[in-house]
């Protein structure tokens, strides 16, 4: 069972940086592309990121795109988001999601993590 916890959310200030971490348990880490999402408030759903298996290959939202950076360690079963030049349009609830090799579709972590950038 797909089990995804993330943290490291807060209160930050805009032009400021944060990194995301989200643990994973319950599977093979390394048989899932892993992904980070975004939903602000009155929005849908939205993917930031992604990164295949072997961390070789990475995706972004033109949104973050020289912002974010995602990132895993198979090791340790965790996958990262650095965000930096934060702003207050990156505000929302992050999530991290994995989905099998091969296919989209996503589990997501419960919880979420909470960002709020501060004009």
């Amino acid at each position: 069972q797909v089990q995804l916890v993330e943290s490291g959310g807060g209160l930050v200030q805009a032009g400021d940086s944060r990194r995301l971490s989200c643990v994973a348990s319950g599977f093979t880490f390394s048989y899932y592309t892993l992904g980070w999402f975004r939903q602000a408030p009155g929005k849908e759903r939205e993917l930031v990121a992604e990164i295949n298996w072997s961390g070789s290959s990475t995706t972004y939202a033109d949104s973050v795109k020289g912002r974010f950076t995602i990132s895993r360690d198979n090791a340790k079963y965790t996958v990262y988001l650095q965000m930096n030049s934060l702003k207050p349009e990156d505000t929302a609830v992050y999530y991290c999601a994995a989905a099998l090799r091969g296919t989209t579709n996503y589990k997501y972590g419960y919880q979420g993590t909470q960002v709020t950038v501060s004009s």
